[in-house]
């Protein structure tokens, strides 16, 4: 059996992510598959990915995972991360695409005109290491609060149920940077270049059993 299925819709930064879950669970059998089937009947599923929103959604749909996907994020431990986050809302002005509509709410841009309070203009993307400032939850575990973790994104998700927000971060004024509901939880950053806290955060799910 599978513990831990990576999907592979052609668009993550699979490897990285691999070697991240193999770090923090080197006795696992882990799995990057592109396969329905695998991802139905893994324990886990980690649901990376990168790129543009257009893109995404229609290799996810032309590999056929569509609905693995969905599956998984309502019934085991999930797992989203970067364009994995996004996907999962109903609508992202990139593109103008439709989402999985798992969870309520949209995908927008950040402004073109961000300054910092010194008044420096900031870059879209947002690119680099930022403090991350999270709420309570088992996968938040031993990462202090504002811990700094690593982003490249031009888009943030906004939700419509803020009880699904699980910490936030600046650039420069707040933005939602993970959700949770239930057996899913879903990061902007990527943990997996994030050092120590990424791994932590990886471990933490790696032990994740949600009720």
């Amino acid at each position: 059996m599978v513990d831990i299925a990576v999907v592979d819709y052609g668009m993550g930064n699979l490897r990285s992510v691999e070697q991240a879950l193999r770090k923090v669970a080197p006795d696992l059998n882990i799995s990057v598959t592109a396969d329905p089937a695998i991802v139905a009947q893994a324990a886990r599923v980690v649901f990376p990915g990168q790129g543009a929103m257009p893109d995404c959604m229609r290799e996810l749909d032309a590999r056929g995972l569509r609905e693995a996907v969905i599956t998984a994020a309502g019934n085991k431990p999930f797992l989203g991360i970067c364009i994995g986050l996004q996907m999962l809302f109903e609508h992202s002005a990139e593109g103008d695409v439709a989402g999985l509509r798992i969870l309520p709410g949209d995908v927008v841009r950040f402004a073109s005109d961000l300054h910092d309070a010194q008044g420096s203009k900031l870059k879209v993307p947002h690119m680099g290491w930022n403090h991350v400032h999270h709420a309570e939850h088992v996968l938040w575990n031993d990462i202090a609060q504002d811990a700094r973790f690593y982003f490249v994104h031009s888009y943030y998700v906004r939700p419509r149920d803020k009880a699904l927000t699980q910490a936030t971060s600046d650039y420069p004024q707040p933005f939602v940077c993970a959700v949770a509901r239930d057996n899913l939880f879903a990061v902007q950053f990527h943990p997996e270049k994030s050092a120590n806290a990424g791994l932590t955060l990886l471990k933490n799910f790696v032990n994740w059993n949600p009720v």
